[in-house]
């Protein structure tokens, strides 16, 4: 991990979406307690699961038979998305980072399915030209298979990429696919993060476009 300040040129941007982009930290909280409820997971079997940064079908699989998971998938979607409606913050630096780029220099990476990613991003007002959710991979982060999806949908070089995460398991998938990381604090402590550089959040990143990419700009 760099201390100080990361400067490189890249082609493309990536951005995690769940406390990347944006917060929804008591909707999930909210969300993915009560399916555990209703599904009869003990709070010790829930609390041994890591959540955050991986899609809900490797949640549940890690959960419940195999038999079970199709349908505790669609309900753990269905109650997040029913949760949208005043769930969703954008976080500190997204809405001026985003503005400052050309559409066809980032995409937002989720583990989330497509619906509710497009439905937690329209509640802040954020579309993508380019999105890759959990309905369009196999394996998911910390696979790096997300990630390079997403450079090949732009048709960039990956390792000409800066992903930018808040989760261990998304960040192992950055530095898989060979993409230059930067992690945002805003879930996990810096100990727990393993990236190029570690920020606050994107308020501590500034963007410059240029004919061949984008000038990044991360100061810790």
């Amino acid at each position: 991990m760099r201390s100080g300040t990361l400067k490189i040129h890249a082609e493309a941007l990536l951005f995690d979406n769940d406390g990347t982009l944006v917060s929804s930290l008591e909707s999930v909280h909210r969300c993915w307690t009560r399916w555990a409820g209703e599904y009869g997971i003990t709070p010790e079997d829930f609390a041994r699961v890591e959540l955050h940064g991986r899609p809900a079908a490797e949640i549940a699989a890690d959960l419940l038979p195999a038999a079970v998971v199709p349908e505790a998938v669609a309900r753990i979607e269905e109650l997040e998305v029913e949760d949208v409606a005043g769930g969703v913050v954008l976080l500190p630096g997204t809405a001026a980072l985003l503005a400052s780029l050309p559409a066809e220099r980032w995409a937002v990476v989720t583990s989330a399915t497509r619906r509710l990613a497009e439905a937690r991003l329209a509640e802040v007002g954020v579309r993508p030209k380019t999105l890759i959710a959990a309905d369009d991979i196999t394996r998911g982060k910390p696979d790096p298979e997300p990630f390079l999806l997403a450079a090949r949908t732009l048709g960039v070089d990956p390792a000409r990429c800066v992903v930018f995460e808040d989760a261990p398991a998304g960040l192992a998938a950055g530095r898989a696919a060979a993409m230059t990381t930067v992690a945002l604090t805003t879930t996990h402590g810096p100990s727990e993060l393993v990236a190029e550089i570690v920020v606050p959040d994107l308020s501590a990143v500034s963007a410059q476009a240029t004919a061949h990419g984008v000038e990044i700009v991360a100061t810790a």
